[in-house]
Parts: C-alpha cells; sequence; structure tokens
C-alpha cells in the first residue's frame, strides 16, 4: 500500500478498482484499456494489477456500438434510449493470462436484471413469476422473456398484467410471455390457477413467489384469513404445494422465494424457537399492518428451507432473496405512508428485478 501511495496512486477499496483520475475503457475488439486524466496517457495493464483483460460475450441485448468524429468507441443503449462510452461487457472481463482464462463479473447496486442475464440463452425454460405486472416482478418477467424462456405473469388483475403483457411485445415481439389469473387472496383462485396451468402440460423450471402487499389495514380475506398474512406467504405456500409434482418432473427446478430483511423485525418466534399461530391471523385490535407483513417474510423464510430439505434430493432446490435495501417499487401503493417515504428515497434506491434474477443462477 505505501508503495501505492508513493506512485500517487490512491488507496481503493478493491484490487480492481481503479486509482482516482482512472477511467476503464473498451476498443472495438474489445480489448479493455485505461486512460489516465491526469497525466493525460492510456495503457493497457490496470494501474494496480497490472493485468490485461478483454471483454467477455456479445453486447446485451438491445445494445449497439457505435464509433464517434474522433474513432472513439461509444454504446447505444436502444431501450433506455441513452449513449455512454462505457462498454456494459465491463462487468464480464477476462483476464489475458497463458494459464486458466477467468470471467470476472462485477455487480453492484446499479446492475440490472439484463446485465446479470448477459449472454444466457434461456431458450426452452418455463419461467413463472407471481405479481409481475409491475415492480421486481414485472422487470424479472421482462429479462427472463428478452432470454428466450417462456415467461407466465400470474397475476390478480387481467387489464394490468396484459398491459404488462403487451408492453414486453413491444419490446420483442417474438417474446414468449402470457398471463394467468391468480389471487393469493382466494385460495380457490390459487387451486384454478394450478388447475389451468397443469392443463397446459409445460415442465415449470423456475417458480418465483414475487407478489407482496405492505400497509393494508385489517380485512380478512373470503377463506377468514388476515389478508396480509394469505397474500405475502400463505397463498404461495399452497401454489407451491400444488404445483411441486409439476416441479420435480421438471427438475432441475427452482423456487425463488422473494422474502425482506423485515423478518428480522417480529415476534412470531418465542425464546424456545416455537411459533405462535395465533399471531399470523391476529384480530382486528391486535392488526398493526408492517408487523404483519414482517411475519409473513420470515414464514417465507423459513418455509423456502424447509422446502429446499425436502425437494433438493429430487433436483428441486429453493432460495429466498432479500431484493435490497431501499428498492423502490410499487409495493408501497397500498399505504400513503409508505408512498411519501418510497417518493423522498426515490433517487437513492437500487434498481428492480436484479435480486431475483442473480438467485436464479446461485
Amino acid at each position: 500500500m505505501a508503495a501505492l501511495k508513493y506512485a500517487g496512486l490512491d488507496d481503493t477499496d478493491s484490487e480492481d478498482e481503479l486509482p482516482p483520475g482512472w477511467e476503464e475503457r473498451t476498443t472495438k475488439d474489445g480489448w479493455v484499456y485505461y486512460a489516465n486524466h491526469d497525466e493525460l496517457k492510456t495503457q493497457w495493464d490496470h494501474p494496480k494489477t497490472g493485468k490485461r483483460r478483454k471483454v467477455a460475450g456479445d453486447l446485451p441485448y438491445g445494445w449497439e456500438q457505435e464509433t464517434d468524429e474522433h474513432g472513439q468507441v461509444f454504446f447505444v443503449d436502444h431501450i433506455n434510449k441513452r449513449t455512454t462510452y462505457l462498454d456494459p461487457r465491463l462487468a464480464f472481463t477476462v483476464e489475458d493470462t497463458p494459464e486458466k482464462p477467468s470471467v470476472r463479473q462485477k455487480y453492484d447496486g446499479n446492475s440490472t436484471a439484463m446485465e446479470i442475464l448477459q449472454g444466457r440463452d434461456l431458450t426452452g425454460r418455463v419461467i413463472l413469476v407471481t405479481g409481475a405486472n409491475t415492480g421486481i416482478g414485472f422487470e424479472t418477467a421482462k429479462s427472463f422473456a428478452l432470454h428466450g424462456a417462456y415467461v407466465i405473469l400470474a397475476c390478480r388483475n387481467k387489464i394490468p398484467a396484459a398491459n404488462a403483457v403487451s408492453t414486453i411485445l413491444e419490446e420483442w415481439p417474438k417474446a414468449k410471455v402470457e398471463a394467468m389469473t391468480l389471487d393469493l387472496a382466494s385460495l380457490r383462485s390459487v387451486q384454478e390457477f394450478a388447475q389451468a396451468f397443469k392443463s397446459k402440460n409445460l415442465p415449470l423450471h423456475v417458480l418465483i413467489c414475487n407478489a407482496a402487499v405492505i400497509g393494508q389495514t385489517w380485512h380478512l380475506t373470503e377463506d377468514g384469513l388476515e389478508s396480509t398474512f394469505q397474500i405475502c406467504h400463505l397463498g404461495h405456500f399452497y401454489l407451491v404445494h400444488l404445483l411441486q409434482d409439476v416441479l420435480r418432473r421438471s427438475a432441475p427446478a427452482r423456487v425463488i422465494m422473494v422474502s425482506s430483511e423485515s423478518h428480522r423485525f417480529t415476534d412470531l418466534v418465542d425464546t424456545n424457537y416455537k411459533i405462535d399461530l395465533n399471531l399470523l391471523s391476529p384480530p382486528k385490535r391486535e392488526y398493526w399492518s408492517m408487523l404483519a407483513y414482517n411475519r409473513s417474510k420470515l414464514c417465507n423464510i423459513l418455509f423456502s428451507n424447509e422446502l429446499n430439505r425436502r425437494l433438493s434430493q429430487y433436483g428441486v432446490t429453493s432460495n429466498a432473496l432479500h431484493p435490497g435495501n431501499m428498492m423502490y417499487t410499487s409495493l408501497h401503493r397500498s399505504w400513503w405512508v409508505l408512498t411519501f417515504l418510497f417518493t423522498l428515497a426515490r433517487p437513492f434506491t437500487k434498481s428492480m428485478g436484479a435480486a431475483s434474477v442473480r438467485s436464479y443462477f446461485k
């Protein structure tokens, strides 16, 4: 470290992180070089590690490489209507070594689902995403569909679901995507959905249990259960139960439960690690919406762990994930307080969809 400081290279958090004043660029044929803006020079070797690298794979879907009037390579993102001189493939670089080239994948809070899926061909995979007409669910479903998967959007409302399908097809008319009606607040609807899905005689390679609500006022579903608990957990629990035979026949397959760090803030489990089931559907006088949400998220994780224990021997694995702190989604729509807080936090929030997609590859 002392040598770096003596050479004018400030210490950074990572070996791969560039010192201040340096920029990573690529040539037309994909070789990475480094520009020093302070000294107005470029070099092939990384200023800290001394290694040479080349980007791996094709450009992500919707990207195109161009050259400006000065011969500088830049990149056009046709999906988001923007240009940049930063090669989007820099998250995937191969070290130029004669021994074993290794692909280095670098993700952060700004990584998108499309970037994580770069170079993946999901043709032939069938993926089911609940609550996929908006927010994290929509970004996840769209990203999988744009990489060749057959994606089913399982949503409560038909019109928003149809609009979501249309949006994906406008981006890529060849996408294999459809919407099916699923109301997690009704066990009858869950059963009907499972029957309708099975009638298609499709495999099921990935089931992403994403749908959730927060901030709802107390009310019981048609099944006599508190709505937050049923929508966030019990409906998904029943859905997985009804489709587990399809998952086993489709192995290797995966179930992904979108949970939350909120699971840590609950009184559901006592000091003896016993669960008070009465707390899962409390009477109105004992109801607090945030606590009900937290309890359901803990149940998501407990269920995912037990599901993995039971089904992994059949080639079906289960993971629970926290989508990220301050993730901006439409989850807040049920409570004006959360809407206000999410609006204030919007400039600092992470991109959507990446967490669910990354969990698919773990």
